[in-house]
Formats: structure tokens, C-alpha cells, sequence
């Protein structure tokens, strides 16, 4: 067997390894919270765009919901803006929350969608403002065991998913801002994993994949932990071996959990197609959380 004959039979074992799974997942709904690394990269960018317009094309029907906290401080300081921030959340006053609206809802939503649209897909922006998507509330962040106020930051009441299936049932990718309204019409900046898991959690997804910048969960030893239960999870957390940033994404997945969504995901998203790694090969590349 020659070189190219090699390369040529190395590429239908990959595909042969990838059908059981496209079978499996065929008519499925998987829930994928992009942002980090992938966000900004342009070549992690096209990957990204590429695994999301495959994924639909072969049955299984994708739902991205991005983030975009950097580009928003980024346009902040161009406005003479100083960001703030309280144990890790964004203080979002009046004039903040018109920036947030502007950069996720209209900046970052726009260039995803056309991103994916450029390689063949369908995709179609949303806020949760869109078909009543997010009904939110404001949320109130404790310290010390008493409520602080952040501003315009909500958490979910409801997803309101008729315009997610509508969407998915013409073919559309629906892409979703991370930005709620309540009773009043006011807006809501929401962290975007949060908003990820409780759709995940509506539609009853499949999947729930969360994009970060790193390989996924790992322990005392900086050891990769390719599937973490439940228990095992908190117990990380406990620990302060799970910390910072990571444990929103880790309670994002446990929720879905709860919420019976089928398994859940953190893969490393600086790996350009991780998605389609992680989901077509039996190793897979980041940490599947299950109960």
C-alpha cells in the first residue's frame, strides 16, 4: 500500500469510527456555548463554523449560545468606560448594559451567524428578547450571606423554546445572546453558561457542550479527568481543586444534568474542530460530566 492509499484508508476508518455515533445522534439537539480562545482565533473560528454547519447537515440539530465579556470591556474602554467587576461578575449599570446589548446582541451575534453562514448553514441571531425567548429576573449576588446589588445582571425564569423548534424544524441553527428581559421589558445581561444549560434543559438536549480555554477538568495533579461524576464534581469544588471560572461551567453542567439532558461536556475549545473530536471519537479530547 502506497503513501496515498495509506492517507485515503486513514480517512475512512475516521469516518467509519464517526458512524455509529452519527446514527446515535441523528434527530438530536445539542447545546453549545461558544466562546474563549474559539471566539478570537480566526482559524479556531472557521473550525468552529465548519463543525456546527456539519453537525446539522448530518441530522443533528445544533443551538449556539456565545458569550463575549472581553469584546465588551474592549468597547467599554473605547467609550472611556471603566469596567467593573465583583467576585468575578460584571457590574452592569444603565449605560453598561446598552454596551452589553450591542456588542452580544449585535456585534458578536451577527458574526457568528454570518460566520456559519458562510460555510453553508443556516443560521438565524437571537436574543432572548426574540419570540420571548428568556424571561428573567434580576439577580442579586451574596456576600457574606446578604444581597449585593450588581445591576443589570438576571437569572433565567423561563425559556420560552417555540421559536428554538420553529427554527430547527426549517432548518435553521438558532444562535442566542446571552440577554434576558423581564415583566417591565427591561434588559438583562446573563452569564452565558447558565443561559446554555437552561435551554439545554428546555429543549431537552442531547448534549450540552460548554467551549473553554483549557483541556478540561483536572485534579490535584494537573491530570486530565476524561469523565467526572456527580459527586465527584462537588467534591472538586469542595476541594478548591475545581475553582474560579471553571465552577459556573461545572454547575451549568450539573443543572442540565438535573434537568435530564442526556450528558454534558467541557472541551478544550483552542483544539480547531474539537467539537467534532469530542463528539465522533471514542477518546473524545475534554471532560464529559455525568450523574
Amino acid at each position: 500500500m502506497n503513501e496515498i492509499e495509506q492517507t485515503l484508508l486513514e480517512k475512512a476508518n475516521i469516518l467509519v469510527e464517526a458512524l455509529p455515533y452519527i446514527r446515535k445522534f441523528y434527530g438530536k439537539t445539542f447545546v453549545i456555548k461558544y466562546g474563549g480562545a474559539a471566539q478570537k482565533d480566526p482559524s479556531l473560528k472557521d473550525a468552529f463554523a465548519q463543525d456546527i454547519v456539519l453537525l446539522n447537515f448530518i441530522g443533528i440539530k445544533p443551538i449556539v449560545v456565545h458569550g463575549g465579556g472581553p469584546k465588551i470591556t474592549e468597547f467599554m474602554k473605547k467609550l472611556d468606560k471603566e469596567p467593573q467587576f465583583i467576585h468575578g461578575h460584571r457590574v452592569t449599570d444603565k449605560e453598561t448594559m446598552e454596551i452589553v446589548e450591542m456588542v452580544l446582541g449585535g456585534v458578536i451575534n451577527k458574526e457568528i451567524v454570518q460566520l456559519i453562514n458562510s460555510h453553508g448553514g443556516k443560521a438565524v441571531g437571537l436574543t432572548g428578547k426574540d419570540g420571548n425567548l428568556l424571561k428573567t429576573k434580576k439577580k442579586y449576588l451574596k456576600i457574606n450571606n446578604e444581597e449585593t446589588d450588581i445591576g443589570f445582571v438576571g437569572e433565567i425564569e423561563e425559556v420560552c423554546v417555540d421559536v428554538l423548534e420553529s427554527l430547527q424544524d426549517k432548518g435553521f441553527i438558532p444562535v442566542v445572546a446571552p440577554i434576558g428581559f423581564d415583566k417591565k421589558g427591561q434588559s438583562y445581561n446573563i452569564n452565558a453558561d447558565t443561559v446554555a444549560s437552561a435551554i439545554a434543559v428546555a429543549v431537552k438536549a442531547e448534549k450540552l457542550i460548554l467551549l473553554t480555554d483549557v483541556k478540561g477538568i483536572t485534579d490535584e495533579n494537573n491530570n486530565h479527568i476524561p469523565t467526572l461524576k456527580n459527586e465527584e464534581a462537588l467534591k472538586l469544588i469542595e476541594q478548591q481543586i475545581i475553582s474560579g471560572g471553571m465552577i459556573p461551567k461545572v454547575y451549568a453542567c450539573l443543572n442540565a444534568l438535573k434537568g435530564e439532558v442526556r450528558k454534558t461536556h467541557i472541551i478544550d475549545g483552542r483544539i480547531p474542530h474539537s467539537l467534532l473530536l469530542e463528539i465522533f471519537t471514542q477518546k473524545g479530547i475534554g471532560t464529559e460530566l455525568i450523574f
